[in-house]
């Protein structure tokens, strides 16, 4: 039996992702408002965090 595997996502995982959905969020309603520089600030936020969280996630070994 293995212990190692985590069952629930450490607490930087969680505020991670949801930095990532509130990035989203806050882009989609900017640019709904038609608030150009905003939207576009807040929607390279989001790109940022895609990345760093792509970056974080465990590579799966191969078999």
């Amino acid at each position: 039996m293995q212990r190692d595997k985590r069952r629930t996502p450490p607490i930087t995982d969680l505020l991670l992702r949801g930095l990532r959905i509130g990035a989203s969020t806050v882009a989609l309603v900017e640019l709904l408002r038609s608030d150009w520089i905003g939207g576009g600030l807040a929607s390279l936020a989001w790109l940022v965090f895609v990345q760093v969280e792509r970056r974080r996630a465990p590579l799966k070994p191969r078999s």
